[in-house]
């Protein structure tokens, strides 16, 4: 008999599969988009974290309040084996260059085995800080590898979607009953829905009698 519990649990995506594109802002002489688009061996420092900022209220040490605070953003770091390629070596020349722009968007896409995509992130504002050479040994035929680092302005999650919803509704009613009678009575409604569309309605009624 089949468990039901197990059949709704997803796979885990596999991380020995992924490609990397970054584009630049703006153009640069001796560099075409994509500035990076290349085979790496290696990708971390995918990451944001808050610091949050902490306190006791009124002397009571046993509850502690937290306040959002600013958002900080980790480290990239690519590794890939050094090719006759020098891209990445102009662009971080450019970055050190006084007056220029080299600031890149791009993705790092996670694929599945056949090649699909399991997910995306977006990385945007993106700024090499360090490249380092190959490590030279001629008793070893190891590969020779560079590594960069990079960071950046902001990431998400490029699967995610920001939405949220209002709903507002009100209603008053009032009667006085007399050897004349009067009737009042009044409605309103509206609705507000947010996400990657936005909808609203509105409804509104009232009424009068005399009699």
């Amino acid at each position: 008999m089949p468990n039901p519990f197990s059949e709704s649990v997803s796979s885990p995506f596999t991380t020995f599969r992924f490609e990397v594109i970054l584009n630049l802002n703006e153009p640069l002489n001796g560099l075409s988009n994509p500035v990076c688009n290349a085979a790496f061996a290696e990708c971390s420092g995918l990451e944001l974290s808050m610091q949050p900022e902490s306190f006791n209220q009124g002397g009571d040490n046993q509850v502690q309040t937290h306040l959002k605070s600013k958002v900080s953003y980790g480290q990239l770091t690519l590794n890939r084996g050094m090719t006759a390629s020098k891209h990445l070596w102009v662009w971080m020349e450019a970055a050190g260059a006084a007056g220029i722009d080299a600031r890149a968007s791009g993705t790092i896409k996670m694929l599945n085995p056949d090649g699909s995509q399991a997910a995306v992130f977006k990385l945007f504002d993106v700024l090499p800080v360090s490249l380092r050479g190959p490590s030279l040994n001629g008793r070893t035929g190891e590969i020779a590898i560079e590594e960069m680092s990079l960071v950046y302005g902001r990431l998400i999650n490029g699967e995610s979607e920001a939405g949220g919803s209002l709903n507002f509704s009100a209603g008053f009613g009032a009667g006085v009953n007399a050897s004349v009678g009067i009737g009042v009575s009044a409605g309103a409604s509206t609705s507000v829905s947010g996400g990657p569309g936005l909808s609203g309605s509105f409804s509104a009624g009232a009424g009068f009698k005399l009699g």
